[in-house]
């Protein structure tokens, strides 16, 4: 009959015991953790913890091993031979919490350059504009018609073919230069819609209505509505004369002329975008408490209130410095414009990428996503904001 020896558990820091840690190999340090384990070490031997007389101890039987001093160490010091489960966790908090600081950083760094890099490109305007922007065209449309192609997409309808999506894609970065050079879009956009549904009527297969409509859309989203921006920017060529930083700006480049209307128009809409976006993400922080829509969970009543104030204040404020739009109320109406813009181009990317199932349009940009993540809140309002000039700001000039 096998010998039945007890240690009181009172008298040492109870701790899971394993078979390496009972071996005759000295004890490592202890563990930091507290707990008991019912831990089988052999096909008939276990250290089951018993209460006798209302006090908690190990039971020990001879079979298995003797309970002398190396024992009673091993009960008190010895370490698991697996993971902890709280150190695990509190490892997958650090590298958490540490993945987090590094993509804040990254975050930071290439916003910062980017945002250099694109003040640059829109005070220099005309081909230098044109062409980065349509580079930068090129790189949503692929975006769009990759999430197109997506699985969460795809489950539900059926893409472009992919030499379609290529050729749209090409399309779209033509816009711009198109528009660049002769003024205007509509025949260019009418005739790449043109070839574009014919090419999809006239595939092999059975031709899909899905496919037309999310191409063309593609064509409207990602190639037609941006190119508003290089009519705001270069079209809207009249000088701004009441600016007061033409006058002090340099000759060799360009002097007082170089003010115009279009690059204070674009200079004080993206300003506006990013000072909505940026209050509203401050602001739902602090107060967000009502969801905004189901599309995009985290954007919140009280933080878009914030952002259409913070937006409004941007658009007065930099119309004072500009010294345009002259009125008031213009400048208001000018920063509501900017803002439901941004609303909207928002909310319609983030129903794509959920439709898609996925959290980011792309890559292309570390910290940030793809380019669609970036530019989302731009795509419908440079259209705004050269309609609201053409319709009710004819002297846009003085």
């Amino acid at each position: 009959m096998a010998t039945i020896s007890y240690l009181n558990a009172d008298k040492f820091k109870l701790l899971p015991l394993s078979l390496p840690s009972l071996c005759s190999c000295p004890c490592r340090f202890a563990s930091s953790q507290s707990l008991i384990l019912h831990r089988r070490f052999s096909k008939l031997t276990y250290i089951p913890l018993v209460f006798t007389r209302r006090r908690p101890v190990f039971q020990f039987s001879q079979n298995g091993f003797l309970p002398h001093r190396r024992v009673i160490r091993a009960v008190a010091q010895a370490e698991p031979d697996r993971l902890d489960e709280g150190n695990a966790e509190k490892q997958d908090l650090i590298l958490e919490s540490q993945q987090k600081v590094g993509q804040f950083k990254n975050r930071i760094i290439f916003g910062i350059g980017i945002g250099i890099a694109a003040g640059g490109v829109v005070l220099a305007g005309g081909w230098v504009f044109t062409v980065t922007f349509a580079a930068a065209v090129f790189a949503g449309a692929r975006e769009y018609f990759e999430l197109v192609r997506s699985r969460g997409i795809t489950e539900g309808m059926t893409p472009p073919p992919r030499y379609v999506s290529q050729a749209c894609s090409i399309i779209c970065a033509l816009m711009p230069v198109f528009i660049m050079y002769h003024g205007h879009i509509d025949v260019s956009v009418t005739s790449a819609a043109f070839v574009v549904a014919m090419a999809l009527l006239l595939q092999r297969g059975n031709p899909r209505f899905a496919q037309l409509s999310s191409a063309i859309f593609g064509l409207f989203y990602c190639g037609y509505l941006p190119c508003f921006w290089v009519k705001l920017r270069c079209g809207l060529a009249a000088p701004a004369l009441n600016t007061r930083l033409g006058a002090t700006w340099p000759v060799f480049l360009g002097g007082q002329a170089h003010w115009t209307v279009g690059l204070v128009a674009t200079l004080i809409s993206i300003s506006s975008i990013i000072a909505a976006d940026t209050f509203a993400f401050l602001g739902g922080k602090t107060f967000g408490r009502t969801p905004l829509t189901s599309i995009s969970p985290k954007k919140t009543w009280e933080g878009t209130i914030i952002g259409f104030c913070g937006c409004i204040l941007t658009s007065v404020m930099l119309s004072k410095v500009f010294s345009w739009p002259t009125s008031l109320f213009s400048a208001m109406a000018f920063g509501v414009l900017n803002f439901f813009g941004s609303v909207f181009g928002d909310l319609t990317e983030s129903m794509i990428k959920r439709d898609a199932g996925v959290k980011d349009s792309g890559s292309l940009i570390p910290g940030h996503g793809g380019i669609l993540d970036r530019v989302d809140s731009y795509v419908f309002t440079g259209a705004l904001s050269y309609s609201f000039i053409k319709t009710f700001l004819p002297l846009y000039g003085v």
